[in-house]
């Protein structure tokens, strides 16, 4: 049954919180990155990059880099930037963006319900991440971006969530992407309980956007347990941050493939390969978007085409197929995971994203799946399957230095 804890939150002051948070580091392109640290002495990205603006760098992942970023850390303590709550709380979460409205819990999961199969995965993880982010972890001490789980849909939960977001938000503000965030701090031992309950009911939870941050964090307690003779199981490492949402308020965008070359096959004889499989229709210029599982768009020396399977193939993804079918068949790409001809574009970024690439000369052929949905996911998971790599773009994308959780025992300044 699934283990969710409330905590002491380490968040921003109500007047710097539009200007702490921040995206993943990974969202912005380096001149955008630049901008924000040069223009935001606040943004929690000075947290993460400590050395903007300094003549000494450090190697990449290097011991020396990470105490730097811990320290800054500590230094947005220090400055009042961070302040930690003084109670246990659940923070319940909303963000509204674009027509769609996303509203889960954030919480601390359990390491231990990873291992137990009760968080289930559907991605493959690479050691090598796993452990740099380990290594992140034990010298940082914190997590500052929850992963995003995802719970069948309940009630209860929805209950209480309905009642707290009709109070005064804790956080009400809007970022430059125009995106709006509310946060409220749930710190009501009855309805903390209820949630906790109704979470203890649950056979499984799901990650939905996270799976490298999951299993770093459940290496890293594991150790930390092997490494103390009195262990508990109520430590801060034996757990980890989370954002909670239900299945039915989580969106999923497909992600899309963009191929560097042919393999050396010339446009008609590679048209005349894919028929093999597909009923192909050219769409002329405009972009064409797949319209169900089984159909695919393709962008080709300016051109559309749909592509849809001339047999049915139960239980595979479209993503698997393409692989199976045209990537490794006629395209000699195997392991999408390192071939170095494939590039993935959310499909958030829409299919005008493959066109410009491939119209740039960057690449020679894209295509566009279908998204899959939040039950294809959950199937897969719960029968222990796997995706392919970068099949699922998920929405919400949560920010960084929001709610900030320690991961260790360490008293922290006032």
């Amino acid at each position: 049954m699934a283990v969710i804890k409330p905590f002491k939150g380490i968040r921003p002051s109500k007047d710097k919180v539009h200007l702490v948070a921040s995206r993943s580091v990974d969202g912005y392109n380096a001149a955008q990155l630049n901008s924000k640290l040069s223009e935001n002495p606040y943004t929690f990205l000075h947290v993460i990059k400590p050395e903007h603006g300094s003549s000494s760098k450090s190697r990449s992942n290097s011991p020396e880099l990470l105490k730097k970023i811990k320290n800054k850390y500590l230094e947005f303590i220090d400055k009042g930037i961070l302040t930690q709550d003084d109670e246990d709380s659940i923070y319940v979460y909303q963000q509204v963006k674009e027509s769609h409205t996303f509203t889960g819990i954030i919480a601390c999961a359990s390491i231990w319900d990873y291992f137990s199969d009760v968080i289930k995965r559907h991605e493959h993880t690479i050691a090598d991440r796993e452990e740099k982010l380990k290594n992140y972890l034990e010298v940082c001490d914190f997590n500052a971006e929850p992963v995003c789980l995802c719970y069948k849909d309940n009630a209860v939960i929805s209950n209480v969530i309905s009642n707290v977001i009709t109070q005064e938000p804790t956080y009400d503000f809007s970022t430059t992407d125009k995106i709006e965030h509310k946060l409220w701090k749930l710190s009501d031992e009855k309805n903390m309980k209820t949630i906790v309950d109704a979470f203890a009911k649950m056979p499984a939870i799901y990650i939905a956007d996270g799976h490298h941050r999951t299993s770093s964090s459940a290496l890293l307690g594991k150790a930390k347990k092997q490494k103390n003779d009195n262990h508990t199981g109520e430590e801060s490492y034996n757990f980890f941050m989370a954002a909670f949402f239900a299945e039915s308020n989580l969106k999923i965008y497909e992600y899309n493939r963009i191929i560097k070359d042919l393999n050396f096959l010339g446009k008609d004889v590679f048209l005349q390969k894919l028929s093999t499989h597909f009923s192909i229709e050219e769409k002329g210029t405009t972009p064409y978007k797949p319209t169900k599982p089984g159909n695919l768009s393709m962008y080709l020396e300016e051109h559309w085409y749909s592509l849809t399977l001339t047999e049915e193939h139960k239980d595979k993804l479209d993503a698997e197929l393409l692989t199976e079918l045209v990537l490794s068949p006629l395209l000699d790409i195997h392991d999408l995971r390192v071939d170095k001809r494939v590039f993935f574009v959310s499909g958030i970024k829409g299919l005008g994203e493959l066109k410009k690439v491939i119209d740039g000369g960057k690449a020679s052929v894209g295509f566009g799946l279908f998204p899959v949905t939040m039950q294809d996911v959950i199937k897969i998971s719960d029968k222990n399957g796997i995706m392919p790599p970068k099949s699922t773009w998920v929405e919400p994308k949560l920010r960084s230095g929001l709610v900030v959780y320690n991961l260790s025992e360490t008293k922290l300044p006032s």
